[in-house]
């Protein structure tokens, strides 16, 4: 039984995080911030949700842009 959970959470992690982490690590923390805002009333949840959308692809973006500039010649 452990060793079903240790590969179903080998898998999540894998899956989640993939190749980089950072790009899974800015994505929670904007999810994290899109649900305080909506929690607040702050904005509307379509506004969060569009700006959240276009925030992942920046994010993505900046994240190969990254890596092609640091990656050897």
């Amino acid at each position: 039984m452990i060793r079903a959970l240790r590969t179903f959470a080998a898998f999540w992690f894998d899956f989640v995080v993939g190749d980089d982490w950072r790009i899974a690590a800015g994505v929670v923390g904007l999810v994290a911030a899109a649900a305080v805002i909506v929690h607040l009333a702050v904005v509307r949840a379509g506004i969060v949700a569009a700006g959240v959308a276009l925030a992942v692809v920046v994010l993505v973006l900046a994240a190969i842009v990254s890596d092609a500039r640091r990656a050897p010649r």
